[in-house]
């Protein structure tokens, strides 16, 4: 495996240990985020050992699933475009307190369990 695999490897995994921590910090809105930018970073693992080349710096998560070849179930695509959009609505200041207003705790802890789930499998490409 080549180190920028690795690197982007080990950033998806701190982004998901970000989410956990957010979880605990009932911060849900950023459990969210951090939850798009793990599965965006383990697409681009998966992108670097697959061409031995940077990734595109693109955040739409089913677009890197494409670019990296990776085959979707209906539901894995499904997820990947909720988050896709959380992640685009909570980076604008005019749209963030009102995502935040009706992020839930349970959505928060769904999206992480299913993150966690895309991400270890994603993690398992590459190596």
């Amino acid at each position: 495996m080549n180190n920028a695999t690795r690197s982007w490897m080990e950033r998806s995994r701190y982004d998901l240990d970000t989410a956990r921590a957010m979880l605990a910090s009932s911060r849900y809105l950023y459990v969210v985020f951090c939850c798009q930018q793990a599965v965006e970073k383990g697409l681009k693992a998966v992108i670097t050992a697959k061409t031995g080349t940077l990734p595109p710096r693109i955040h739409n998560l089913l677009r890197l699933a494409e670019i990296a070849q990776v085959e979707l179930s209906t539901d894995q695509a499904q997820f990947l475009a909720e988050l896709s959009a959380y992640y685009i609505q909570s980076r604008y200041p005019e749209e963030i307190g009102e995502l935040a207003s009706t992020m839930t705790q349970a959505t928060a802890k769904k999206m992480l369990r299913t993150t966690e789930e895309m991400t270890e499998w994603l993690l398992s490409m590459p190596e």
